[in-house]
């Protein structure tokens, strides 16, 4: 499936890997938490990129103290309605620390990128059928947020003083 940064369609550079799949020679893979726990040491001393993938009755703590040896965190949204996984990535950022490429997976609505591109999230998967000018607008629809994110985008309550400070200036 294609995997979106900004809008914009880019070249996977992982391997998204089922449990029981045979680990290739070369390059990066996605493995789940499961197999992380049970391979961690050999996947480490693989010296190739490795990443994770939470489903989203997963919590960001289970990797806390492993986010150094992770190039790509994945979250998923299992449904619309599921959003367990904006938690995990802001947790990930504020709370970790995470520096390496955090992805969305699941069920996700171009409504919901700018929400995740403030929570940190850096990449989206979405089915083929599915990608288009949508993601890329809704990135600009919104220009204020009620609540701050990680970057230094303007909230309505700093609008709201800086009027006030210019209405009594």
């Amino acid at each position: 499936m294609p995997v979106l940064d900004h809008g914009r369609e880019i070249e996977d550079r992982w391997t998204d890997l089922a449990d029981d799949a045979a680990l290739p020679a070369d390059g990066g893979v996605i493995v789940s938490l499961d197999r992380w726990r049970a391979e961690r040491d050999a996947l480490i001393a693989r010296g190739q990129p490795v990443g994770v993938r939470l489903k989203s009755n997963q919590l960001a703590t289970e990797l806390a103290d492993d986010l150094a040896h992770l190039g790509v965190v994945t979250v998923e949204f299992p449904k619309f309605r599921d959003g367990r996984a904006f938690s995990a990535a802001r947790e990930l950022r504020e709370r970790f620390g995470y520096k390496g490429e955090i992805r969305a997976f699941g069920h996700i609505i171009p409504d919901q990128y700018q929400f995740l591109t403030r929570l940190g999230v850096d990449t989206v998967v979405v089915p083929a059928d599915r990608v288009g000018p949508a993601w890329a607008h809704a990135l600009t629809e919104i220009s204020i947020a009620y609540q701050p994110g990680l970057q230094d985008h303007g909230t309505v309550s700093l609008l709201r003083r800086h009027l006030k400070a210019e209405v009594e200036g």
